[in-house]
């Protein structure tokens, strides 16, 4: 009886003329006091040993568990402020469950929260925010810098790096060199290789794949239009999702505005964990208890432009395999499914990587999505979790996976619940094996200074706030095998001929311009 269960479970959506705001830590307090009461018992705040808040971009603050655990009157031996990542709620409940299993942990309070809208509220004068303690707004306000998720990121890796040094830990730049001198930091911005990469080898024409993506999203939106805690409960059909009009222009090509997550939420989640035996000693009625089945994390290959294929994900492909192995699972025993999805690209690639064949009837999201239900930053996963909590509570019999991905389809969390403990048990495990196999597999940088003939694999387009197309990028390889960024040469005249036609596994002759730094393509005709 030492598996580890989850025993509450809160979500809260905060009113979009909510006045006065909660921020981040009210949110926060709203979700655990709501996940305590979740449990029917609210004995459980004096087991809690362990308070854990996922990294939060609108109040990126390392005392915040303190904080939280004082408000809700909390004694913890062990607070814990996450990194980013949104696979940080997936791994850290594989990492509790088995420190609960093995006896590290008696009971996890796990949480998180962004306030993003109510920002942007604020900035735009439409509210006053008494954020006094907020040291993320403070700053903002201090330093007269935008409320927007380039900021706020920038912010946060600043902030991880200190927290990182400070602690003796080792911070992992989320791109190497050249791929920074192509401005590719933020996420928006390398997906899209991803997805032209997909497009090509699925051998889907232009129009047919945006098609594409509108169905898959279409199916997202209707979930998101039935959940209560929604963002955005309307229902899009494929078309409104990827017709360009001014109120869904392109935010990089080949995105709209309504297929990227959208992270100007107020949205919060809890969830606490403990162990069966004290649970039952508690008296918690056996009808709330969900097992964490199984579950795994791998990261692939850190660089995006190191990867041998730029629409896979063997973290994935290998994270789901240990995790359905521990719960004694096979993926047909799977009823629903949470895939994370920033990007459609991402979905495609989790889908393609577990063998989620085309046509599966099976939802892929409990949610909606992060494009409907929410984005609320690196927590996004905490509420599918909550969600499925939900739902196996109402069918014992209903199975659930989860997939949580930070970055650029770089860190992989998978987890797997249901109403049974898994087949093997929660236990330190060493899969660092199978990390060093897919890390072996890099490729050296890209070439600075490329000269030649270089074959596209992918490319972007990015565009102004008034939807105008303003660069495109593309990434492929030279006539040796060694890859290659490269900005297209201006000669093209409109770049919105790149929109219309399909340029992967197009060839073009290559240069290195010494004065901007940057390599040039000029794509052949179209």
């Amino acid at each position: 009886m030492s598996e580890p269960i989850l025993v509450g479970a809160a979500q809260y959506t905060q009113a979009k003329d909510a006045n006065p705001a909660l921020d981040p830590l009210g949110l926060m307090i709203k979700a655990s006091y709501d996940a305590i009461a979740n449990t029917g018992n609210s004995n459980i705040q004096n087991i809690i040993d362990t308070v854990c808040l996922i990294n939060s971009s609108s109040r990126d603050d390392e005392y915040l568990p303190v904080a939280l655990s004082s408000a809700l009157g909390i004694n913890p031996r062990h607070t814990i402020y996450s990194l980013i990542g949104g696979n940080s709620p997936q791994m850290l409940v594989n990492h509790f469950a088995r420190d609960i299993a093995i006896g590290r942990r008696q009971a996890v309070l796990l949480t998180g929260a962004e306030a993003i809208y109510s920002l942007h509220r604020a900035a735009r004068g439409r509210t006053i925010l008494d954020w006094q303690d907020n040291v993320t707004l403070q700053h903002l306000r201090k330093n007269n810098l935008p409320v927007n998720y380039d900021t706020l990121l920038h912010m946060g890796c600043d902030h991880e790096k200190e927290i990182l040094k400070a602690s003796g830990g080792k911070y992992y730049e989320p791109n190497n060199t050249v791929e920074e001198a192509y401005d590719l930091f933020m996420p928006h911005l390398m997906y899209p290789f991803f997805e032209t990469s997909l497009r090509h080898s699925s051998g889907r024409s232009v129009e047919e794949h945006q098609l594409y993506i509108g169905r898959l999203y279409e199916s997202f939106s209707r979930v998101s239009s039935l959940n209560p805690y929604a963002w955005n409960r309307q229902k899009y059909s494929a078309e409104e999702l990827t017709t360009i009009s001014p109120q869904n222009r392109y935010v990089v090509y080949p995105y709209t505005i309504r297929t990227v997550s959208n992270i100007t939420v107020d949205q919060s989640a809890t969830l606490i964990m403990m162990n069966a035996r004290d649970a039952r000693a508690m008296g918690i009625d056996r009808a709330k208890w969900v097992y964490p089945m199984g579950g795994a994390e791998l990261n692939n290959i850190w660089h995006v432009s190191q990867r041998p294929c730029l629409h896979d994900s063997p973290a994935i492909k290998e994270a789901a395999r240990l995790a359905l192995q521990q719960s004694g699972l096979s993926l047909s025993d799977i009823d629903v499914f949470d895939l994370y999805s920033c990007f459609p690209s991402i979905v495609e690639i989790a889908r393609q990587s577990l063998g989620i064949p085309e046509g599966d009837k099976r939802d892929l999201t409990v949610t909606g999505g992060l494009a409907y239900f929410g984005g609320p930053g690196n927590n996004y996963s905490m509420h599918a979790i909550a969600s499925i909590v939900d739902l196996i509570r109402r069918n014992r019999r209903l199975k659930a996976m989860v997939t949580g991905n930070g970055w650029y389809n770089s860190k992989h969390a998978i987890g797997i619940y249901g109403a049974e403990p898994p087949n093997y048990p929660w236990e330190d495990r060493d899969d660092s094996v199978l990390q060093q196999a897919i890390d072996n597999e890099a490729l050296p940088e890209p070439v600075e200074r490329a000269e030649g003939f270089l074959t596209i694999e992918a490319y972007m387009i990015r565009y102004d706030r008034g939807g105008k197309p303003e660069r495109a990028t593309t990434l492929g390889r030279l006539q040796d095998g060694s890859r290659a960024f490269a900005n297209v040469s201006d000669d093209i005249g409109d770049l919105r001929k790149l929109e219309r036609n399909e340029i992967v596994g197009k060839t073009g002759e290559v240069h290195y311009d010494a004065v901007l730094g940057i390599n040039r393509i000029k794509i052949p005709h179209l």
